[in-house]
């Protein structure tokens, strides 16, 4: 069977997947804490009901590991930091909470990182999987072992798991702008598509941000995700950035109560979220 294609899941109506070629609605305003840069958000997404459904619907990047959510290829790290905070996050893990305990242990060393095919630095590769996946055949609670580390210590996993892993679907992006004789820094959060990921995007068998069976969330993800959009904004541009989406909702809200209609003429909701709600 040849595997479906991007244009294929859209041809047919009856794919959950949907074309992420559709209109946004974008907001632009000042970092507080930083009137020198600009923060732009994609308020379609943010305001949509995506919500992670690990372990309740998701059927993995790649055919040949469904249990493996989007873990099939370990993490990439961001910068030094990231590898280091890492590494003291997987020192505290313990074989009840950890399958993969001794593979990645050495005595007190650490056998986590190994270098990907684009020479940058990651989390090792067990068995066709992230060496922190808890695969279903473990005793012990399945998905991401740092995960449960953050759960065991009572914090975010903002603070356990590899910048990318937590970021996940939500894209920081980084872009300059000219204004007259100055030049401006804007910081993007927006959807990570699956376009986003370039020519690696095309072949995941299976991907949820345009999922409609990934936009039943009870709340719209700039609430359901605030710890990781105030780890990227900072606590200063979320309260703003809030405050907008607030007002958003409450315009769907009272559109949708006078119409009677999910499809807005002024506000572009997102698609998957559309149809999710049918």
């Amino acid at each position: 069977m040849v595997k479906s294609t991007l244009k294929e899941l859209i041809r047919f109506p009856s794919m959950p997947e949907l074309n992420s070629d559709f209109p946004r609605d974008w907001v632009e305003f000042q970092d507080p804490a930083n009137p020198d840069e600009i923060f732009k958000c994609d308020l379609t997404w943010l305001t949509s009901f995506w919500s992670c459904i690990y372990g309740n619907g998701c059927q993995g990047i790649d055919s040949y590991a469904p249990d493996a959510g989007c873990c099939s290829d370990g993490a990439y790290y961001s910068d030094k930091n990231d590898e280091k905070r890492t590494m003291k996050a997987a020192a505290r893990l313990t074989p009840d909470i950890w399958q993969h305990y001794e593979s990645g242990r050495k005595g007190k060393k650490l056998l986590i990182t190994e270098i990907g095919l684009d020479k940058d630095r990651k989390t090792r590769k067990i068995n066709n999987s992230c060496i922190f996946l808890n695969r279903s055949d473990f005793p012990g609670p399945k998905g991401c072992a740092l995960h449960h580390l953050a759960l065991r210590e009572n914090v975010h996993f903002v603070e356990t798991k590899p910048d990318v892993c937590w970021q996940l679907p939500i894209r920081r992006s980084f872009e300059k702008r000219e204004v007259g004789d100055n030049e401006i820094s804007v910081t993007v959060i927006g959807e990570y598509e699956r376009v986003a990921w370039g020519e690696g995007g095309a072949d995941f068998d299976w991907y949820c941000t345009n999922n409609t069976d990934a936009h039943h969330g009870k709340e719209p993800v700039y609430i359901s995700n605030k710890n990781e959009l105030v780890a990227l904004m900072g606590e200063a541009a979320y309260t703003t950035l809030a405050e907008i989406c607030d007002r958003r909702m409450a315009a769907i809200s009272e559109t949708e109560r006078m119409s009677r209609k999910r499809s807005l003429p002024l506000l572009n909701i997102h698609p998957a979220t559309v149809r999710a709600a049918r």
